[in-house]
């Protein structure tokens, strides 16, 4: 459980990054839907992750207490892709729709990425 805690600090940490570059990018250069749309979906991303390890948190419980469990929260993260679609295509002149899928996209890409760096650093330690 220790670990899981401390993978979603360090995900937090490079997606908030990430928002700041976004953030960067909107304020000083003229994509600024492009920009947009990336800070939205990288946002519900980071909700996402939130709502994926506290879900996972509830069922590890459950599962040392020998109790149910509902789900993991798959219709909740589902309902906020499809927000995050809503609104791109309800402002379609200042949020770039593809922009906002590729930030929906971000925890999962971040994710890919710290693998790798991890299995590289342990790979070091030996």
């Amino acid at each position: 459980m220790q670990d899981l805690q401390q993978m979603s600090i360090r995900y937090r940490k490079y997606i908030l990054f990430l928002l700041s570059i976004y953030v960067l990018g909107w304020g000083f250069t003229p994509y600024q839907s492009v920009f947009l749309g990336l800070i939205l979906g990288t946002i519900i991303s980071l909700y996402n992750l939130w709502i994926m390890v506290r879900r996972s948190n509830r069922f590890t419980k459950a599962v040392e207490e020998g109790t149910k469990v509902r789900s993991l929260g798959t219709f909740n993260r589902m309902a906020s892709a499809a927000l995050v679609v809503y609104i791109a295509l309800q402002y379609p002149d200042k949020i770039h729709l593809y922009s906002a899928i590729l930030g929906l996209m971000t925890i999962y890409i971040v994710i890919i990425i710290d693998y790798f760096f991890q299995l590289i650093h342990r790979g070091e330690e030996r």
